[in-house]
């Protein structure tokens, strides 16, 4: 039987709760049978697998690597993940370049079977890294089971963080941020953009994204959540404004006013 994570409350106070109970929490979810099977057989077999279709054969090597990446959803699209990984990420034909949802980039670039003659899967860590995001990714399915707003706080530090790592333009970050829909979701939220907003162009879409940042933050760039304080009060934000649009018609006026000013505080 799988751990089930324990959230008492939701909201920032969930938040707070979790970050206190977080460490404990994971590792009692990781010692969850179904995990220690799936990791383990992961760990491996991985190693003698040297080509996309290889990975996509085997369901439990595919159920390991796509979750890894939050990708789980798609086990069932198996031409399709080969597709993507046998087309590679440096090709700006290729088709993991395409899509608009950035995490099949990273997926076939950590896997590089369409980018390399020796794929990544032959470097002696490369399980472990899988694993481990992997056992992070679940905990947050697991998570997200109870409470879909924490499920996004936990993994906002995370998808961030690569952003921030990246070497590329302040539009390029921002583009990261549309393209990756988890955390698209946390901006949308925490600067108050309407659910209609994402059918407008591109364009309009990266001004609409800077002109709220700077609004609530002083700031319009995606370089101001390096500092850790910036990106405690967004994912503060976006929880108070999660809060707020789960039971507005519960609320008043100034209880409102004061969780908007928590979270940006």
């Amino acid at each position: 039987m799988t751990y089930q994570p324990v959230i008492p409350i939701g909201g920032v106070a969930g938040w707070a709760f979790l970050q206190r109970t977080r460490a404990t929490q994971q590792s009692a979810f990781d010692a969850s049978p179904a995990i220690q099977r799936d990791t383990a057989y992961f760990a491996q077999s991985i190693g003698d697998v040297t080509t996309a279709q290889q990975l996509t054969d085997d369901r439990r090597l595919l159920k390991v690597a796509l979750g890894a990446f939050g990708l789980d959803g798609d086990i069932g699209n198996k031409y399709f993940i080969r597709k993507v990984l046998e087309d590679g990420s440096l090709d700006s034909t290729a088709l993991a370049q395409k899509l608009s949802d950035k995490r099949y980039l990273e997926f076939s670039r950590a896997f590089g079977f369409g980018d390399y003659a020796t794929p990544s899967t032959q470097i002696s860590d490369f399980g472990t890294k899988i694993v481990s995001a992997y056992k992070e990714r679940q905990f947050e399915i697991a998570v997200g089971a109870q409470d879909q707003d924490l499920r996004l706080a936990i993994g906002l530090s995370r998808d961030l963080g690569e952003i921030l790592n990246k070497t590329t333009t302040p539009d390029g970050m921002w583009y990261s941020v549309m393209g990756n829909p988890p955390l698209r979701k946390v901006f949308e939220t925490a600067l108050g953009l309407p659910p209609t907003f994402g059918a407008l162009d591109l364009g309009q879409q990266l001004s609409g994204f800077r002109d709220k940042a700077r609004a609530a933050f002083g700031d319009s760039e995606i370089a101001q959540f390096s500092n850790p304080e910036n990106a405690s009060a967004l994912n503060r934000l976006f929880l108070a404004r999660s809060q707020i649009n789960a039971g507005q018609g519960s609320l008043s006026g100034g209880a409102i006013a004061l969780m908007l000013l928590s979270g940006a505080s």
